[in-house]
């Protein structure tokens, strides 16, 4: 008999147990949607990807763009669009999502529409949840203290970095400012001719850049790729075809997971060519195009040939961002105040180039690369000039900042000359990198 009632009694026991225990869910994939920013004529924002109870292998994400609003440039992720209907695969470093962590992706849109009829993986974007009666044994979930991230750092803010130099490095700059988006100088031609190698003779795939711009982008960060520059020989005077070139450009991006490409023009160019490979990249990979133009004279703005090259894109088609050097250039005044005067005069020539777009269009096109501290011509971009170029971006709403270079960005030899790794000027570490993470748009 006793032995009947204690068994009797586990029964209840376990009845009562099954009957209690708090069910779980079995959750799907889903996606949120967040803005960054927003500036009234167009945002920034993102798609987080959480995988729910299930490891997810790859991911593709849908979404539909309202009428008179445009997609710009967007990164950690591959766009195929169809008209206004966009539909974004993973990059080959984050399709791989565990059960219950999340991958994430960012754009930017031209116009207030938001993204709608939004689908993960072919089903909809908010997920679902499905209850099951396993039980479970409630948890308290252990208390963590974290020290938070410096704060800060605009996909509009992108420093130039010279990628060829061990110090410092992405991560660690982004460590100490928040500061998580960079440009990465240079992609140029190797002995091999057609060949792109970071400086001409580092490896695409050298495991210190790429480790670097991996733990950067596991970080939320983001690269362009810059080629060009102060010294050859440029990819776009070796690679003799423009299908040559639209695979060079392709290589180097894929290499380091960008679709966000800048060609610093500092010598000549065959023009026709590099607007025919630049046009290719947008057409098929949706690419963000920048031209980073030498500034004549702080009235004069861009030299006649950078016009031209210009000229050639608009006749084009092709979408760019321009970024005067706002630097080594002959001025009279204030050195902040000639800097807001090349910038200016640059606009008007954009205006003749692009003349059907309005002020605030224009504007938008505009980019600001200043050099830091000590220029090579002798006049200097301190601290006041730098927050007298914030404030100018911040009201005419342009498209970007940038500058040279985050391996400048230090005050390691204060009275000194133009240097590449310090600014000749007293500062404190990163300071013109906080000062311009402030832009936001």
């Amino acid at each position: 008999m006793k032995a009947k009632l204690a068994l009797a009694a586990t029964i209840l026991a376990v009845a009562t147990a099954l009957v209690v225990s708090p069910a779980t869910a079995a959750t799907a994939p889903s996606a949120a949607f967040a803005k960054d920013s927003d500036w009234g004529s167009g945002y920034q924002a993102k798609y987080t990807i959480s995988a729910g109870t299930s490891a997810l292998t790859s991911w593709k994400l849908e979404f539909d763009l309202p009428s008179g609003s445009t997609l710009g440039s967007y990164w950690d992720a591959i766009d195929t669009p169809s008209g206004s209907h966009h539909s974004f695969a993973n990059r080959e470093y984050n399709g791989s999502v565990a059960a219950g962590a999340s991958a994430s992706f960012g754009f930017l849109v031209s116009g207030s529409g938001l993204p709608a009829n939004c689908k993960l993986n072919g089903q909809p974007c908010a997920g679902t949840s499905v209850p099951t009666t396993t039980p479970t044994t409630p948890t308290t979930p252990p208390t963590t203290t974290t020290t938070p991230p410096p704060t800060g750092g605009s996909a509009r803010v992108s420093p130039y970095i010279d990628i060829t130099m061990a110090t410092p490095s992405l991560v660690s700059v982004a460590n100490a400012t928040g500061q998580k988006n960079f440009t990465l100088a240079f992609a140029l031609g190797s002995s091999l001719g057609c060949d792109p190698q970071w400086g001409g003779t580092v490896p695409l795939l050298d495991s210190r850049i790429i480790n670097d711009v991996n733990a950067l982008r596991a970080a939320g960060g983001g690269v362009t790729v810059a080629s060009g520059g102060a010294l050859g020989p440029y990819l776009e005077n070796v690679c003799g075809s423009v299908d040559a070139l639209y695979n060079a450009y392709v290589k180097t991006l894929d290499a380091v997971g960008s679709n966000s490409l800048d060609v610093d023009v500092e010598a000549s160019i065959p023009t026709a060519m590099v607007n025919q490979a630049l046009l290719r990249l947008q057409q098929q990979r949706g690419t963000h195009v920048s031209y980073t133009m030498r500034i004549q004279g702080q009235d004069y703005g861009m030299d006649p040939f950078s016009v031209s090259i210009l000229q050639d894109a608009a006749s084009r088609g092709l979408n760019v961002v321009v970024n005067p050097m706002l630097m080594d250039f002959g001025y009279s005044g204030s050195w902040g105040d000639a800097l807001v005067s090349a910038a200016n005069a640059t606009l008007g020539q954009m205006k003749t180039i692009w003349p059907a777009k309005s002020d605030a269009e224009v504007k938008g096109l505009l980019g600001l690369t200043p050099m830091i501290g000590r220029n090579d011509t002798g006049s200097v971009t301190d601290q006041a000039a730098a927050r007298q170029l914030l404030s100018y971006a911040q009201a005419n709403h342009v498209a970007s900042i940038g500058f040279w270079s985050a391996g400048r960005d230090n005050g390691g030899c204060p009275g000194g000359g133009a240097v590449t790794t310090c600014s000749g000027i007293s500062q404190s570490l990163y300071e013109f990198t906080n000062i311009f993470k402030a832009y936001t748009g």
